[in-house]
């Protein structure tokens, strides 16, 4: 297989680790700005390991135009209080996790102040999340929508919070490594980046080198 391409990725909400090898990995990155948003995706739902496993985290949106809604004005609903639930949720998860100390405060701030549009709760985490990461590396935004992306590996309905699709740039296996749950719970890969960070810590970058994608 040839040299890892550039990549449009989805802008994701707190992704999984497959998305930031490939930010690691590849030589330019896009993100995805001016598409129509999808639901039930990466988009809104990122996957952590609780003490009842794999569990899903889904943040409710409002789309002032229906389902036609581009995701750049598809608003962070406040209704629910899911920000407050979501917080908790990852501090009962994590908080026994060997770095979740050094990182929590300013996720926290993130959820317990989060701006109203869901594009800006996502990028603000995803930023926050590469400098936990170690990876100092520009990020290109889309200036519009194009639907068959040249010179680029298109990710954006790759990555999904359930199962992701397959294709020739997947990684193949993933090393496991020690999880909060280890003791119960057999190995669970590719979770939100959170799991990686909070288990890991500095040692977040040189897991992301080992996995490169197509391998």
């Amino acid at each position: 297989m040839s040299g890892i391409p550039s990549v449009l990725l989805p802008a994701a909400c707190l992704p999984d680790v497959e998305f930031f090898a490939w930010i690691y990995h590849a030589p330019s990155v896009y993100i995805e700005l001016h598409e129509t948003y999808f639901k039930q995706t990466c988009r809104n739902r990122y996957r952590i390991s609780t003490a009842q496993g794999e569990t899903i985290l889904s943040i409710p949106v409002t789309k002032p135009l229906g389902n036609n809604s581009p995701l750049s004005i598809v608003e962070l609903s406040m209704h629910e209080n899911w920000n407050i639930i979501h917080w908790r949720t990852i501090e009962s998860a994590y908080s026994k996790s060997p770095f979740f100390i050094y990182y929590k405060d300013y996720f926290e701030a993130v959820f317990m102040s989060p701006p109203i549009l869901l594009i800006d709760f996502n990028l603000k985490l995803l930023k926050l999340c590469m400098k936990f990461a170690g990876i100092d590396k520009e990020i290109s935004y889309t200036e519009n929508f194009i639907k068959t992306p040249e010179n680029q590996f298109d990710m954006r309905l790759r990555i999904m919070p359930k199962q992701n699709l397959s294709h020739e740039w997947e990684i193949r296996q993933y090393q496991p490594y020690i999880q909060v749950f280890s003791d119960r719970l057999n190995f669970i890969p590719n979770l939100s980046i959170l799991d990686l960070l909070f288990n890991l810590g500095p040692e977040t970058a040189s897991y992301l080198k080992a996995h490169i994608p197509g391998q």
